[in-house]
């Protein structure tokens, strides 16, 4: 089976195209196999591409096979693969639809084969401010939708504060679907440090709509500014979050094209 291998900030997907899959095969069970960083390919998920004219169409499955509606690196990659492909230049469009419908994605730049798109991620859905118990803690979150679910927690980010928290809170009853994590420490008005678990998945470098989430956490609860800088373990992306929307601006790059003998 052919496989694209891209990542954006360390946070890696498998491209492969659902007219490559054949009919009956069992996707959550091939996801995990492929995600495997021993026995497979590696990634932190797998994005099943429909190319078309002005984009693609994607459905992602997480490293443990369990489907998410959206990922805004996800995206980006899938943009950086096709911008690679067809040659584009700065200013190029592309159209990216999701579970969590279509994302449009502007061509900023390309250098090295790391490909700089400015994304728009919609607005935040459903945020509100909710205590949840953890391990006999009470803890205060910000959560909201982000296209997926998502929980940020305000203050300091270490971790020791993930590993102790992150799972709890990624697989808390309050979330019917489970829910991406973020904890956010906000350093100054224009810049937000965050660490990431990740649902289906654990721990990641990085996180498109998760950095979008913390932004508005911190926007909304913080006094941060409306323009910020998200500082992720594997780096740095810009949220602008305005009357049209999130704004999500990062690079992809796309690794390797493969054959994957899977039998």
């Amino acid at each position: 089976m052919k496989a694209i291998k891209a990542h954006a900030y360390g946070n890696d997907f498998l491209l492969i195209r659902s007219a490559d899959v054949p009919a009956g095969n069992d996707r959550p069970g091939l996801v995990r196999a492929a995600c495997d960083r021993h026995t497979g390919l590696g990634a932190d998920g797998v994005l099943f591409v429909d190319e078309g004219p002005d984009g693609a169409a994607m459905a992602l499955l997480n490293a443990d096979g369990s489907p998410s509606e959206v990922s805004g690196n996800g995206v980006r990659c899938i943009a950086a693969w096709l911008a690679r492909n067809r040659r584009l230049s700065p200013g190029a469009r592309l159209i990216i639809e999701t579970g969590a419908g279509p994302k449009a994605l502007t061509l900023i730049a390309e250098e090295d084969g790391r490909f700089t798109f400015r994304a728009s991620m919609g607005q935040p859905t459903e945020l509100a401010r909710v205590t949840l118990k953890v391990r006999d803690e009470l803890i205060d979150t910000v959560t909201m939708r982000v296209g997926n679910p998502q929980c940020v927690v305000l203050g300091p980010a270490t971790p020791e504060r993930l590993g102790t928290i992150g799972r709890d809170l990624a697989t808390h009853p309050h979330f019917a679907e489970g829910t991406n994590v973020e904890l956010a420490e906000l350093e100054s008005p224009d810049r937000v440090r965050i660490l990431i678990w990740e649902r289906g998945v654990g721990p990641t470098s990085s996180s498109g709509t998760g950095t979008c989430a913390a932004a508005v956490a911190a926007v909304t609860f913080g006094g941060a500014s409306r323009t910020l800088d998200v500082v992720a373990p594997g780096g740095t992306q810009r949220v602008e979050w305005n009357a049209a929307g999130l704004w999500l601006t990062g690079s992809a790059t796309v690794v390797a094209e493969m054959d994957w003998l899977i039998g």
